[in-house]
C-alpha cells in the first residue's frame, strides 16, 4: 500500500494501547481512509484502532522498502507510511555545538584503518589509544571506546572547551562512569518508546558480554534507522573490525545497552 502524501509530524513518541489525543484520532481517520478499518475516531487507541494499525502494517512497507513490524503499535516507521515520509524527517543536526564539531571530526576519520589489519595497530589507532591512556605497543586492546574519546578530545581542542567524554577504552567502564557522573543516558526502553530522543551526537553503547560491547556515534536518525561513525569496526558492524567506518543498518531496538550523550 503507498504511503500518504499527507503529512502530519510524528508525535515524537510510540503510540500504543492506551494512548489518547489527537495524533490518535489522526490515525484512526487514516486507517479508515486507508480501507483498514473501520475504527471509531474517538482519540482512544484501544483494542479496535491496534487491530486496523495490524492490518496496515502487513500491507504496508517502511521508507527503506521494509516490511513492517506488525505489533500493532505506531512508532515513527509506521507513522511515516501512515502519513508519508516527510511526516518523519530525517535529522542530521546536532542539538550543540560541541557535538557538530565531533561528529565533523568522527566523519573525517572515515577509512582509517588498521595497519596491519586485524593488528588493533597502526599510525592513526596508536593515536586513539594514547589518547584513552593505553600504550598500544604493551597489547592488543579494542580500540571503539578510544576512537570516541579521541574524537571528543580532538574537537574541544578546536573549541577551546573542556573535554566532557569519559577517558577510557573500556565501552563498560563508559555506560557505567557516565552514569556515576550524572551524564545523560537514554535506555533501551527510553529510546523504543520515544525515538525522539535518539539525536546526531549521541554514542549507542551496545554489550556484548560482561567484560565487552562496542560504541560509536550516531551520525543521522531515519525513524528508528541509525547512521553510524563506527571506529573498530567493518561493513557488518563487528566490535573487533578494522578500522572506522559509515555504516546504515543499526536500528534504535538493536542497541541493548543505551544511548550517552554529552
Amino acid at each position: 500500500m503507498a504511503s500518504s502524501s499527507i503529512s502530519q509530524p510524528f508525535p515524537g513518541r510510540v503510540l500504543s494501547a492506551g494512548s489518547t489525543g489527537p495524533a490518535v484520532t489522526a490515525i484512526q481517520q487514516r486507517l479508515n481512509a486507508l480501507g483498514c478499518g473501520p475504527v471509531a475516531t474517538d482519540g482512544v487507541y484501544g483494542a479496535q484502532t491496534a487491530e486496523g494499525v495490524q492490518l496496515f502494517q502487513a500491507r504496508s512497507q517502511d521508507q527503506f522498502e521494509n516490511p513492517l513490524q506488525i505489533d500493532g503499535r505506531v512508532g515513527p516507521m509506521t507513522w511515516a507510511a501512515l502519513f508519508g515520509h516527510a511526516a518523519v524527517p530525517s535529522v542530521t543536526t546536532a542539538t550543540s555545538a560541541l557535538l557538530a564539531k565531533v561528529l565533523e571530526v568522527a566523519a573525517a576519520e572515515v577509512g582509517t584503518m588498521e595497519d596491519p589489519l586485524g593488528s588493533n595497530r597502526g599510525p592513526k589507532v596508536d593515536q586513539y589509544l594514547r589518547a584513552a591512556g593505553l600504550d598500544p605497543a604493551t597489547g592488543s586492546f579494542p580500540w571503539c571506546a578510544a576512537f570516541v574519546y579521541w574524537c571528543f578530545q580532538q574537537a574541544t581542542t578546536q573549541l577551546g572547551a573542556v573535554n566532557p567524554a569519559i577517558k577510557t577504552a573500556s565501552v563498560h567502564t563508559l555506560w557505567a562512569e557516565a552514569g556515576n557522573k550524572g551524564i545523560d543516558r537514554i535506555t533501551p526502553a527510553e529510546a523504543a518508546q520515544q525515538p525522539s530522543l535518539v539525536e546526531p551526537g549521541v554514542i549507542f553503547v551496545i554489550t556484548t558480554s560482561a567484560n565487552t560491547g562496542h560504541v560509536g556515534f550516531v551520525k543521522q536518525v531515519d525513524g528508528v534507522v541509525l547512521t553510524t561513525i563506527e571506529g573498530n569496526s567493518n561493513a557488518g558492524g563487528s566490535r573487533e573490525g578494522i578500522g572506522v567506518f559509515l555504516r546504515h543498518s543499526r536500528r534504535i531496538d538493536s542497541i541493548n545497552c543505551g544511548f550517552v550523550k554529552y
